[in-house]
């Protein structure tokens, strides 16, 4: 699906009777959920630590999720036949120290396993960044895979967690369960946004099942991709605030030079409009918007940050999704931390696909 046509889909009318239900952990504003929406299912929780984050999500759809995951007991939380959950990033990336599960935030894998041994949703999808698959030289995703399809060796004592997810390692899952690092150019988004995606279906439910499927029959591809797209027109007043003052371009360009001459990687980037795509947003971006600026030296000017809406769409979120509850500082964070809709979208369809064939071979009610 080109990036215009993903950007005009119209915002779903919750439907009275809805296909299936989810929830969606460590929500942010929201990302995972739009193509759950849009699929039929109804949201029955979400839970977000950010209170700004909080506010966007609350804004878009309705209502506003509650707190911190930790502090939440798995049974209070309301049955379920989906589990989303983009847990945080920053114990497993470049960004980060990645300490993984010494990490609080990499710890946060367990508050998923324990709401999935309470409740056994018929199936889950999690995200990460693409350095999960590595880290501890492949260990740390290997634990969380076993954890999952029921053959974990024990956790040591030493990996911090709450009491509630120490217990319920001791409720095997049995989930078939499979992973794909996927770009977010392969879907349209003109951003080279690479993360971990995995996906898992209960064999207690469905029996003899391949999770693979899911990435195997990937819907919505675009090869094509233009930064342009994502772009407002150029010399409209939306774009004019964002041009970098002439002291933070000459501080950027001293500090690539000093960099450079020490052989360290560092780097402002400029992109045109006519680039198939630019570089990853982070929740940096805020700062000051080094990873992607846009170019306007044919006009006599200092490159541009990207204006929030253009963050938003270099995400993949459709124009109806608003960005008028927080400060262009927030937004910026919450677009860093947020996914690529349209990828969620494959993966969310070839899902319900898989899942209403096993459903309709084994005689049951079909989920979606």
């Amino acid at each position: 699906m080109k990036l215009k046509d993903a950007l005009q889909i119209e915002k779903t009318i919750p439907n009275a009777t809805p296909k299936f239900r989810f929830i969606d952990l460590f929500a942010g504003i929201g990302g995972m959920r739009i193509p759950f929406d849009e699929l039929g299912g109804e949201c029955v929780f979400s839970s977000e630590w950010d209170e700004f984050a909080k506010d966007t999500y609350e804004l878009n759809f309705g209502h506003r999720p509650e707190g911190d995951i930790t502090k939440i007991a798995a049974r209070d939380i309301k049955d379920h036949d989906v589990l989303l959950g983009g847990f945080p990033c920053q114990a497993f990336s470049n960004a980060g120290l990645k300490r993984g599960f010494f990490d609080t935030r990499g710890t946060m894998f367990f508050e998923i396993q324990r709401i999935l041994a309470e409740w056994r949703p018929k199936m889950f999808l999690l995200e990460n960044v693409k350095q999960l698959r590595g880290h501890d030289k492949g260990r740390t995703l290997e634990t969380i895979l076993s954890i999952l399809n029921g053959d974990a060796p024990p956790i040591p004592d030493d990996i911090p967690m709450s009491l509630e997810a120490r217990k319920s390692l001791q409720k095997k899952l049995n989930y078939d369960v499979d992973f794909k690092v996927l770009s977010a150019t392969e879907f349209g988004v003109p951003q080279r946004r690479e993360r971990v995606y995995i996906v898992g279906f209960d064999r207690d439910h469905y029996g003899n099942v391949d999770a693979s499927v899911v990435f195997a029959n990937l819907e919505q591809r675009e090869a094509v991709t233009r930064l342009s797209d994502a772009l407002e027109p150029e010399g409209s007043n939306e774009v004019a605030k964002y041009t970098i003052s002439d002291r933070l371009w000459e501080g950027l360009i001293r500090r690539m030079a000093r960099h450079e001459s020490k052989g360290n990687g560092f780097g402002h980037k400029v992109f045109g409009s006519n680039d198939g795509y630019c570089n990853t947003i982070t929740s940096r971006y805020y700062k000051d918007g080094r990873e992607i600026l846009i170019d306007q030296s044919h006009m006599g000017l200092n490159p541009r940050r990207l204006t929030p809406r253009e963050c938003a769409r270099i995400q993949g979120f459709p124009d109806w999704f608003d960005l008028s509850a927080c400060s262009d500082t927030q937004l910026y964070r919450q677009f860093g931390n947020s996914v690529s809709v349209p990828v969620i979208r494959s993966i969310a369809t070839s899902m319900l696909k898989l899942s209403n064939r096993l459903e309709a071979g084994n005689n049951k009610v079909a989920v979606g």
